[in-house]
């Protein structure tokens, strides 16, 4: 019994070993962005997530206003 327990925690640790040894030389192929490019990423997504907010606002400002119209 005690070694199908050994066996089983045997695969397991040599299945994590070789998914993390995965995970690592992925990472590696990673394009990281410098910060001149995470500067500038980051300042489009912030700009987009405004425009869509502002105009989510006025869309539901103007249906607030054609629904207290027509109660």
């Amino acid at each position: 019994m005690a070694t199908k327990s050994a066996s089983k925690t045997e695969k397991f640790t040599n299945r994590a070993t070789k998914y993390f040894k995965g995970v690592w030389s992925e990472l590696k192929k990673v394009h990281w962005p410098n910060r001149k490019e995470l500067v500038t990423y980051t300042s489009i997504v912030l700009v987009s997530v405004f425009v869509v907010a502002c105009v989510i606002w006025v869309v539901d400002s103007l249906f607030t206003a054609l629904l207290s119209v027509l109660i």
